[in-house]
């Protein structure tokens, strides 16, 4: 058998050093490293921050981010 994935809807905006921290940040570098459900991860400049459907936070490499989503209208 074969699934598709469910088309969902979040929020998300690429992140820019001048921007500061999003979410429950626990350390900071040039980026800042971000808690989330499956663990501490790391935002780097450029990357993606997604809202997810039960209001976490998680980051998003642009390469993966353009693969996967597209802008809703």
């Amino acid at each position: 058998m074969k699934y598709r994935k469910k088309p969902v809807v979040v929020e998300a905006f690429q992140w820019k050093p001048e921007m500061g921290e999003v979410g429950p940040v626990k350390q900071r570098f040039i980026g800042f490293v971000i808690e989330t459900p499956e663990g501490d991860m790391f935002v780097n400049d450029g990357d993606w921050v997604i809202k997810g459907v039960k209001g976490e936070f998680y980051p998003c490499k642009p390469d993966i981010f353009e693969a996967t989503y597209e802008k809703v209208e």
